[in-house]
Parts: C-alpha cells; sequence; structure tokens
C-alpha cells in the first residue's frame, strides 16, 4: 500500500497545489483519530511480538518506542494519503495497517525514497 502511494505522489508529478490542505488546516479530532489508529496498530504489533517471545510483556521501554513509531508513520503515511487524493476510508485503512507496520513501514518508504533519488539525479 505504501508502494501505491508512493507511486501517486511522487513517481507521477502531479502538480499538489492544495491550498485548503495543509497541516494546520485539519481540525484536531482528524489528528485525533490518525493518531488513534496508529497507536492501536503500534499496541496489536507490540503483543504480537510478545506472543513470539520476541519481547517480554512489562517492556515499557519498547512499548512506549513501539507506540511513538506508529503514531509518527500513521501521520506521515496521512499526510501522503491526502497528497494522493484517497478517500477517508481508504486513508484510515493504510494509516492503521502502516501503524502496525510502525518503523518497517518507514523502512519501505525511505527504500523507495531512494530508489526514486537514483532515477531521477544523474549521478
Amino acid at each position: 500500500m505504501l508502494k501505491y502511494i508512493y507511486v501517486n505522489c511522487f513517481l507521477l508529478e502531479r502538480d499538489f497545489d492544495m491550498p485548503d490542505k495543509n497541516p494546520e488546516s485539519f481540525q484536531l479530532i482528524t489528528y485525533a483519530w490518525v493518531i488513534g489508529l496508529s497507536i492501536l496498530g503500534g499496541i496489536v504489533s507490540f503483543f504480537q511480538k510478545v506472543k513470539k517471545g520476541q519481547t517480554r510483556i512489562f517492556n515499557i521501554v519498547e512499548f512506549i518506542g513501539e507506540v511513538v513509531t506508529s503514531a509518527f508513520v500513521g501521520i506521515v503515511t496521512f499526510y501522503l494519503c491526502q497528497a494522493s487524493h484517497m478517500d477517508e476510508l481508504t486513508t484510515a485503512g493504510i494509516v492503521a495497517i502502516s501503524g502496525h507496520m510502525g518503523s518497517r513501514a518507514l523502512f519501505l518508504l525511505e527504500r523507495y525514497i531512494e530508489r526514486y533519488a537514483d532515477i531521477k539525479i544523474p549521478k
């Protein structure tokens, strides 16, 4: 899904003149559901790691790291979905999944951006 967002935002090189949409124009309730879905995805990811034995249930530092990373990734994903002009339900699903992916989503996005830069910038 992140590949789809990336292709829509960057490879098609559309004009993203959206004066009505910027980080300051979204209401607080919008940020609440974006962060809430992302954090829920991070919590599910943490408990899956506990179930697999990759971490302990009382590892508070890892839990907080997972939740904060998920919230950040969810917000970035939300912005990318808005730039791609996706509808709200699709955006909500992608935000929740990317929140569950956490840092893996960041690494995927980083890999696609590096590929894009290699294509666009001559060596």
